[in-house]
Parts: structure tokens; sequence; C-alpha cells
């Protein structure tokens, strides 16, 4: 032991000594393991930490695929989830839930708060106590009791983290509901992405008569479920099949429906979204600490060949080898180590700022955090990183030739073998900079083919918001209808107001509501789905607002109400898809499925174009607009036009001449001075709207940026610190060059040729890396190929140019070299 703190104080005074060396090796491992310990602090929350629930790789979730419907995974109507219930045999349990938004208004000022209808079998299931109080019953479930549980975080928020909030009465949606227990702080289900936000509020599914009743067109609750002991996901998924034939037999042969029902683990469904994009990160942040690793053998190589003299009188003086290994080890261990120190704390501060930026697409983002196991991966990547980077330089120091190192007094730049293995490593940080490089630009240039795309409509001084109205409260049409056009007169009365309107889906928003459909004229192909559009209806001058361009026809008008025929605006993309090559203006469509729609027939009468129903990287899908007047009445005979409630649930559009933020506290106070109880979410500008749903692409292009930025920062200092170390050693040989006549541009050329030549041999390795890279980015992007030449271009002329300026400057200063000063030092 005496022995070892030996060894460490030398090592620590060998440091002291070389303080330009110490800071400059720290902080190049510092930068790599800081970004690789950012970076898996998210991976391993979200990809890699087992879900905090009992036994949770017994833990699945149900779907249903539906060939009609474009065979892909959806949710299920809410009988197939009680049919799932009664007669599936390979699970323990299985239960059924559906997100929602919900307004609390008797605890402060009106909030939507991100809620959850589940059946009482799934607390039980995920086999997680609650923190205070207990959860509800399925007698409670069964017979609709008003109980609630609340989440954690709502609980400290809007509860203060009261004790005594058991037996609390609160108002969901204007209906009273006892407050009967709080979930743990880490509790989360279900897992939605961080766009939906962390459930606050649990109420009983307890299913009504209308929803048991519901057609198989209704496809939005969710089934989870636990496997039996011993039962595998291949017997599971052939019992969830037998149950899906079961509830295939129940559609009239003709209709040709085949239902399957894909069963996968809970986990399995919550990161596969998210996946791809981690390990492209995952990928680039190791990438920069391959860099920062062959920096600092650099350094290392370098220093260990500058103190080979040094070695060299040591064991002539009785030192062992072991010994001086042990050092160069521990000088390594030393530097390594801070540098992880350095890194973690760095990583704590890059973790602040990424989480805001994080894409919303990724689940349990709060749980992202650098707890005791990030901090000893960070430490462990530092020890394993000082152990490689230092052995290498070590052994070369020490089976250098030592009657050659006393000879040339400490002048000797190393032999041929050191010069190539420096240039080696140089070689390999230029080829996996332009690698990174390459790909960031890739990102850079989907991201500006993204951002010139038209959103179908004019975004600026647009100011837009959500409501939805309360059944408790707003229980018959004429109620709804009296607030609607009571909020769209007030709109139009504010300052600066031009044009409002309501629409029950705003553009730049998912999820839209999709709907299936019958048009006149047009023959699916066989075995093809069911015609579906993404549908809205609204009221007000809804066009003009958003200034959405009309092709042909007209817009929808105020005379367009329940009594007047049935009218519809469609798409571009829906007329082209469904009408190709014909005027959709006279032509008809109705609601359903299959050719036995008993709905009624609706007249085209305007085409407009296309908006973005999702991100503006998304495609363009078939969209139609109704008047909202007409909801009723285009899903039955006139008879029972009066007699349907229509949406509730509906978004604002008002175009102003002033700058959105000077109006949105003043679009709340409209709509508090009509119901001060009602839940507004979503005030923001458009262009706000936007930017949300750029958020993904902007991360993944931000964050790319970042680590090829560093990486290039670290390739040109290690071309920098190379071609310095060479100057500073073959200084004689300069100096004799130009006292025999070499002109300094000689020199100068000479110097940068050196450094060019090593910087396009990495280039032409970091082109072959980059379009192997591209392949891993494909996925990320827009309307840019894989192999982009003037991506690549571009990405290596900035290398090769940077590899210029670091190698100028060291040979600047050997061209200004005086020679006689040199000769003499020699």
């Amino acid at each position: 032991m005496t022995t070892l703190l030996q060894d460490l104080r030398y090592a620590l005074r060998q440091l002291h000594k070389s303080p330009g060396f110490a800071v400059t090796a720290v902080l190049t491992l510092a930068l790599g393991i800081g970004a690789a310990t950012a970076i898996f602090s998210v991976v391993e929350a979200v990809l890699l930490r087992s879900l905090p629930f009992a036994h949770p790789e017994r833990l699945v979730t149900i779907k249903e695929s539906v060939n009609k419907l474009g065979a892909m995974e959806l949710e299920m109507p809410a009988p197939d989830v009680l049919t799932f219930q009664k007669e599936s045999r390979a699970f323990e349990q299985v239960g059924g839930y559906i997100s929602q938004a919900t307004e609390l208004s008797s605890a402060g000022e009106p909030l939507e708060v991100p809620s959850a209808r589940m059946t009482a079998s799934v607390f039980p299931m995920l086999g997680v106590a609650p923190a205070v109080g207990r959860v509800f019953t399925r007698q409670e479930d069964e017979q609709a009791q008003p109980v609630a549980v609340l989440g954690y975080q709502l609980w400290q928020t809007r509860f203060h983290g009261d004790p005594n909030v058991l037996g609390r009465k609160i108002n969901l949606d204007r209906k009273p509901y006892e407050v009967i227990g709080v979930m743990p702080r880490q509790f989360e289900f279900p897992l939605l992405p961080g766009a939906l936000g962390q459930t606050g509020i649990w109420v009983p599914m307890s299913f009504t008569p209308e929803e048991r009743a519901a057609s198989g067109d209704n496809f939005d609750y969710n089934a989870v479920a636990r496997l039996k002991p011993g039962v595998s996901l291949e017997q599971a998924r052939q019992d969830a099949n037998r149950v899906a034939r079961m509830l295939q037999a129940e559609y009239p042969a003709a209709m040709g429906i085949e239902i399957t029902a894909p069963v996968s683990p809970l986990k399995e469904q919550t990161v596969r979204d998210a996946r791809p994009l981690l390990r492209v990160l995952f990928s680039a942040v190791l990438l920069v600490l391959l860099i920062a690793c062959a920096n600092l053998a650099g350094l290392l190589l370098v220093r260990a060949i500058q103190r080979s003299r040094e070695a060299a009188v040591r064991i002539a003086l009785g030192a062992s080898r072991g010994r001086l290994l042990r050092h160069a080890i521990l000088e390594s261990l030393l530097i390594s180590i801070t540098g992880g120190i350095c890194g973690i704390l760095l990583a704590k501060a890059a973790l602040a700022y990424w989480t805001a930026l994080l894409p919303n697409t990724l689940p349990r983002l709060h749980q992202v955090t650098l707890d005791a196991s990030i901090v000893l991966f960070g430490l462990g990547l530092a020890i394993l990183t000082g152990l490689s980077c230092g052995l290498a330089p070590a052994l070369v120091m020490l089976h250098a030739d030592m009657n050659q190192a006393l000879k040339d007094g400490g002048r000797s730049s190393g032999s041929g073998a050191h010069g190539r293995l420096r240039a080696v490593l140089v070689v390999a940080e230029v080829a996996v900079a332009l690698t990174l490089l390459s790909s960031a630009g890739l990102l850079l240039r989907s991201f500006e083919r993204m951002s010139q795309v038209d959103p179908g409509f004019q975004a600026d001084h647009l100011v837009t918001g959500e409501f939805t109205l309360p059944a408790q409260r707003y229980q018959t049409q004429a109620q709804i209808d009296t607030f609607d056009r009571e909020l769209l007169t007030r709109l139009h009365a504010l300052p600066g107001a031009r044009s409002a309107a309501l629409v029950s889906a705003l553009p730049m928003a998912e999820p839209q509501n999709e709907r299936f459909f019958i048009a006149e004229g047009y023959q699916p192909p066989a075995g093809g789905s069911y015609a579906q559009e993404a549908q809205a209806y609204t009221l007000g001058d809804y066009f003009r607002t958003m200034h959405i361009p009309l092709l042909r026809g007209r817009y929808l008008k105020e005379s367009d109400t329940a009594t007047s025929p049935l009218v519809i605006v469609v798409s571009r993309t829906l007329a082209e898809r469904y009408w190709p090559d014909q005027d959709p203006i006279g032509r008809r469509m109705k609601w359903g499925a299959g050719g036995d729609s008993k709905m009624p027939w609706i007249t085209v009468v305007g085409e407009v174009a296309d908006t973005k129903q999702g991100a503006l990287d998304s495609e363009n899908r078939a969209q139609a607009y109704e008047p909202l007047a007409q909801e009723a009445a285009s899903f039955g005979p006139a008879e029972a036009r009066t007699s349907s409630v229509t949406q509730s649930s509906m978004r604002f559009a008002l175009r102003t001449a002033l700058a959105p933020e000077q109006i949105e506290d003043a679009v709340r106070r409209t709509v508090w001075a009509i119901d001060s109880q009602l839940a507004l979410s979503h005030v923001q500008s458009m262009e706000q709207a936007i930017r949300a749903t750029e958020g993904p692409r902007r991360f993944n292009t931000t964050i790319m940026t970042g680590f090829a930025g560093g990486a290039v920062l670290l390739a040109v200092l290690g071309i920098y610190g190379l071609i310095s170390f060479s100057v500073a050693q073959r200084g004689p040989e300069m100096a004799i060059r130009m006292a025999l006549g070499a002109e300094r541009g000689n020199v100068l050329h000479l110097v940068l040729m050196s450094g060019l030549k090593l910087a396009g041999i990495g280039c032409v390795l970091g082109l072959i890396g980059a379009a192997l890279a591209s392949q891993l980015v494909k996925s990320m992007l827009f309307e840019v190929t894989p192999f982009d030449p003037l991506v690549f271009t571009i990405a290596a002329a900035t290398v090769l140019l940077l590899a210029m300026i670091a190698s100028w400057l060291p040979a600047r200063r050997a061209a200004n070299l005086d020679p006689m000063q040199a000769l003499r030092m020699e």
C-alpha cells in the first residue's frame, strides 16, 4: 500500500509539472464521457429499465388487426375488451383502459388533466399498491361509482400533498368524484409518450350501455393482460386469435372481414417507436467517445516518447519496468477518472437542457435522471478508457531502445512505428468525424426540406385552443349550440380580431378523427381496404380564417343547416384518390363501410387544398369537412336530425391583426366570461403548434449536429497536436533545410501537405463510413437520399479546410523558425 501511495504521489507530481497536457487530456475525455453518460441515461430510462410493475415480463398488450382497415395494429371497440375478458384462456387477467382529457374544476383555476378510465382489473394486474388510500374495486367499476385515484404529481402540485385528501370531493367534467387513493411517485400507466403527459387521474371504466353495444368502427379502447404462469407468448397469440375468430363471426361473411389479435410484450409496445432514434444517438455518442479516446491515446503516446530518456535513466538506475508501467497506468487513470468526474457533471448539466429538447414521442421522460447506476456507468467508462488508452503508450515507452534514448537526449521523435501509430490515430479521428458530420448534414438538409413544406394554410397571426364541454353541464344540443355561437360572437368582438371559427380537429394535431366512407362511383381493388379519411366539422368561416385555398366549387356557408341538403367539402388528395381525373363537385359520399350502409348521401360542393394533419413531413391524407349543424343529419334519416347531441369537444381558430401572444390572455378571459369553470388547453399560436410537431426532427438534428461538431473539433485538435509535435521534433531538420537554401514557402508547403495527407486519407475512409452510417439514419430522412452528394461533398470539404487551418498554425511556426537559433539549440 505504501508503494502504491508513493506511485500515486509521483503521478500527481508529473501531471502538476505539465498542466497544459493534463487540462487538455481531462477536457477531451470529459467531453466524450459526458456525452456518453447523458445519452446512456436516456437509453437506460427508456429502453433498458424494467417496467415498474410486478413480474413485468408477463404483461402484454392485445391489439386487433382487420384486413379491411389496412391490416394495421389497432385498439379495439369496447365490446371486444369484454369479450377478451370473458373468453380468453391464456391470460390470468385482462383489463381495458382509454386515455382522455378531463376537466378538473374544483381545485383552483380550471385545468385539463390527462386521465384514464380503467377497468378495476388493471391495478391488481400491475401489482402496484397506492401510496395513500386504495384503488377502486370491481364492484365500484360495475356500478359506476364516482371514485377517483390521483397521480402523485397532481397530488403534489394541485392538492399540495394534502395528507387528508382521501374522501375529498373533486369535480371531474362537472361531476363530483370522491378521492380514494394516490399512486406512488414513479407509477405511470398508461405508458404514454411525453406529448400526452403523465396520467393524473384514474377513474373506473364503467362501460355505458352505448359503449357495450358500440359497432365495430370505434377502435379507441386498449387491452392489457397478464399471462398465466407457464404460458408462452406464442400460446397467448394463438389463444387471442381464437377469440378474434369469434369476433369475426359476428360480421356477415359477404363483408370479407378477417380479424387477428396481435399480442406483444407491454415493454416492447412501449419502447418500439423510441428504439430507432436512441440507437442512432447512442451510436453517434460512442463514435464521439472513440475520437476522444484516440485523442487521449495520441497525447499519452507523445508524452511517452518525450519521456523515453527519463524512463531509460530510471531503468539504468535500477527501476523495474513493472514499476514504470504502473506509474504510467496510474497517470492515465488519474486523467481518465478526473475526466470521468468532469464528464458526469457535464452530463448532469446537459440533461437539464436536453430534457426540454427530447422529443415528446419518448415514453417515461420524467424518469430520465443521473442516478447511482448511471454515475457508476460513467466512472466505469472512465476507468476502462484510462486503462485502454494508457497501456499502449506505456508499453511503447518501456520497449523503446534505452541506449538510443540516452544517446538522443530526448530529441528523437520516436521510431517510424511510433509516428505511424500517431498518424493512424489521427486518420481514424478524421474518418469518424466525417462520418458523424455527414450524418448531421443529412439531417440538417432533411430539416431544411421539411421547413419549406407548405402546410396548406397560413399560420401567422393565428391563435388556437381546445375545449370540451362537460356532458354533466351541457346535456342538450341547444346548450352546446348556444355556447359555440356565443363564443364565436365574442371572439369576433376582440380587439384586432379578423375572423374566427370552430372546428373539431385542427391541422398539425394528432390524433385526427378518421372515418370510413363510401365514395359514389368508386370501386375499391379486390381485397383492398375500406375508404378512410380524416374528418372534421366546422362552424363559422373556418376556411377563410385558416386561409385554406379553394380549388373548386365553394366553401361551407352558414346556410348549410340541419334542414338543408347535406353538403361536404373535400381535400385534393381525397378527390384525386377516389375520383381521379374527374371533377368532384356534385359527386356524393356517405359514411359507413361496405356496400350496405344506410347512411344518407352527402353532396360534394367544394374542393380545397390539403392541410398537414400531423408534422410537416407526414404524408397528405384524405380529408373532408362538414358543417357542424349537419353532423347528426349525416348519420340518419331526416326525422332523427334533431335527436342527437353533436360535437362537445372543439377547437377554435382566431385570426388577428395583433401578435398571437398579445391576445391569448384575452381569449382565455372571453371563454371564462361564458363559463368560468371551463378548462382550456393548448392556447397558443399556430406557429407554436407547428414548432411542436417539428420537435422530434429538430432534436435529432440538433443533437447529431452537436456530436458532429464535437467530433470535428477533437479531430482538428488531433491534427494540430500531431503536426505541432512533428514540427517541434523536426526543428533541427527544418533549420538545416533553410540553412541550405530552402525557401520558407517550401517548409510551409511541406508541413501543410503532411497534415492534408492525413486528412485526405481520413476523408476517404470517412466517406465510406458515412455511406454505411446513412443507412442507419435513413428512416429519419425527409426528401433527401441517403447518398446525397452535396452533403458528402460539403462535409468532406469542411473537414479538409479545418485540417488545413489546424496544420497551417504549426506550419507557419516552422516557416518562421530562425535557422541559426535552432542549430545553436541543437
